[in-house]
C-alpha cells in the first residue's frame, strides 16, 4: 500500500504531533484486522500450515488491547507479507491484508491497505466475471464493520486517497 507523501495529521497520534487519539488508533487496528480476517480463508486454503497471516491479525488485536508492543505487531505484519511473496491471486492479497492490519500499530494510515488488499482478495477469488460484484460486496461488508467513532475518518481518508479498491464502488 502506497502511503501519501504528506502524512495526514488525523492519522498521526497526538503524542507525535497529530490529532489521532489512542482509542481511535486502536479502533483502526481492530477494523483492519476484521477486514483481513474476513478473507483469510483464501490464504489458509492455499497454505494451511503457514500461521503467519493469522498471527499478524492476532498481533493487531493484541496491540489494540495493549498486550503487545508496536514493534512486535509490526514484525508480525512483515512476516505475513513475507508469506505473500511466493503466492499469486487471492491467497497473496489475503496475506498482504493481514500484514497491513498488523502494521496499523506502527502507522495508522495502513488501515486502508488492509481493506484494499482484502477487496483485491475477494475479487481475485471470485469466479470469472463476478469479481466486480465480489468487490462491491466486500466493500459494503467493510463499511458496515466501521466503528462509529472512526467511520467518517476512514471514509474521508478513502475519498482523499481515491483508493482504487473502494472508489470504484462509490458509483
Amino acid at each position: 500500500m502506497i502511503l501519501p507523501k504528506v502524512r495526514d495529521p488525523r492519522f498521526v497520534t497526538i503524542r507525535r504531533g497529530g490529532t489521532l487519539t489512542d482509542p481511535d488508533h486502536q479502533l483502526l487496528a481492530l477494523w483492519a484486522a476484521a477486514c483481513a480476517e474476513h478473507v483469510l480463508r483464501f490464504f489458509e486454503s492455499a497454505r494451511p500450515d503457514d500461521p503467519r497471516p493469522r498471527e499478524a491479525i492476532a498481533h493487531a488485536r493484541a496491540w489494540a488491547r495493549g498486550e503487545v508492543k508496536m514493534m512486535r505487531a509490526r514484525a508480525a505484519g512483515g512476516h505475513a507479507m513475507g508469506a505473500a511473496r511466493e503466492l499469486r491471486g487471492a491467497a497473496r492479497y489475503a496475506a498482504y491484508a493481514a500484514g497491513q492490519a498488523a502494521v496499523v500499530a506502527h502507522v495508522a494510515a495502513h488501515e486502508l491497505g488492509a481493506a484494499a488488499y482484502a477487496i483485491k482478495a475477494a475479487r481475485a477469488a471470485a469466479p470469472k466475471g463476478e469479481g466486480e460484484a465480489a468487490g462491491r460486496r466486500g466493500c459494503r461488508w467493510q463499511r458496515a464493520q466501521l466503528p462509529v467513532p472512526i467511520r467518517e475518518l476512514v471514509l474521508d481518508d478513502q475519498r482523499l486517497r481515491n483508493d482504487i479498491c473502494w472508489s470504484v464502488f462509490d458509483r
